[in-house]
């Protein structure tokens, strides 16, 4: 899963960015509009990665992963001149969805750019360059297929006629300024439009970035695949500081002090988890134990894609126990010998926490 943390210059995407890396990149430098982007991987640390590494002492453990990427180059007005610079869609567009941050605190070492603490505005702004930059491609694509069928130059007149009440329904959307990913679009349709830079078919978790005093802020914003949370930014970054240099009395202390609970690193991989519908399924063994991640609703055959696609081309069967029962009997020979390792096929509905180990063929 790759993730991208956007949001509008002196919104605090780089402190949010260090908080979900464990980073340390210099922060209250803006960019002034230039496209730039910092990477890093993140371990999805889970403990029943832990559990599964103990019992079965593997050469390697490895942690499903997730990779941030700190955008910069948004900024009101960017979509002026028809569309969002090249590069920078190309690169919104590669993305599996964002972590859109909104400023909602004071700071008198950084001012507001627009001399003002807005959230609501600000989250307006944002989400209006991303309508511009869709309605653009989608009324591009529109005239193209309207002079098409009035040329007869399509060859299956019936799909291209569906394309385009699919164009329409998106155009309306966009020009009551509603993102696309509030329409109730099939996965078939949401594939088939994948190639166009939609960026606000894309799902949000929208973080508003709150002083370390400040009370949460609520600013109405319902649609589908979105989710809304509030983030102490500068606190969350120095907190996961502490972490990545290993200082646990120390972040021990000071979350207690704060009543943080629970990492910004852990809370926001959770959540982008249940946005996305996503799930963990385990191979284990003396070489590695290891977590991989597939969609919910996933079978037997996609886990085994997930591994390799070798896999998945000579599949014959996946060997089955679920974490829980594992853990409950004790180990590999007495799931065995209590009858509880299944045999499933390809069309097996896996379930999170799923152990498998494919029997293929080729």
């Amino acid at each position: 899963m790759k993730l991208g943390v956007i949001g509008l210059p002196g919104a605090g995407k780089t402190t949010i960015f260090n908080a979900l890396t464990k980073g340390d990149a210099p922060v209250g430098q803006s960019m002034g509009g230039r496209f730039d982007v910092l990477t890093a991987v993140v371990d999805v640390h889970d403990a029943r990665v832990d559990v599964l590494s103990r019992m079965f002492n593997p050469k390697k453990t490895t942690y499903a992963r997730i990779t941030y990427t700190d955008v910069a180059g948004l900024k009101k007005g960017a979509t002026e001149g028809g569309g969002l610079p090249g590069e920078l869609l190309n690169h919104l567009s590669g993305l599996d969805g964002f972590v859109h941050v909104v400023r909602a605190f004071e700071s008198d070492l950084h001012p507001h750019p627009d001399g003002s603490v807005d959230a609501a505005r600000d989250l307006a702004a944002l989400d209006t360059e991303f309508v511009l930059n869709d309605l653009g491609a989608v009324e591009r694509r529109l005239e193209k297929l309207e002079g098409g069928l009035q040329r007869g130059a399509f060859k299956n007149k019936a799909e291209a006629e569906a394309e385009l009440a699919l164009f329409q329904q998106m155009n309306e959307a966009l020009m009551a300024e509603r993102p696309l990913r509030a329409l109730p679009l099939t996965d078939e349709q949401i594939k088939s439009v994948r190639g166009y830079g939609l960026l606000t078919l894309k799902p949000i978790v929208l973080i508003f970035n709150i002083g370390d005093d400040q009370d949460e802020v609520i600013v109405p914003y319902d649609y589908p695949q979105t989710v809304v949370t509030n983030l102490r930014g500068k606190l969350e970054m120095e907190l996961a500081q502490l972490s990545a240099a290993g200082d646990e009395e120390s972040l021990a202390m000071f979350m207690e002090e704060y009543g943080v609970t629970e990492l910004s690193l852990d809370k926001i991989i959770r959540l982008s988890y249940d946005l996305m519908g996503l799930q963990s399924f385990f191979t284990v063994g003396e070489d590695e134990v290891r977590a991989w991640t597939i969609k919910r609703g996933a079978t037997a055959v996609d886990a085994a894609a997930a591994i390799h696609t070798d896999l998945a081309k000579g599949f014959i069967r996946a060997e089955t126990v679920h974490y829980d029962d594992l853990i409950a009997l004790g180990g590999m020979h007495q799931v065995r010998t209590a009858g509880k390792m299944r045999q499933e096929g390809k069309t097996y509905v896996m379930r999170d926490g799923d152990i498998i180990n494919v029997k293929f063929n080729l």
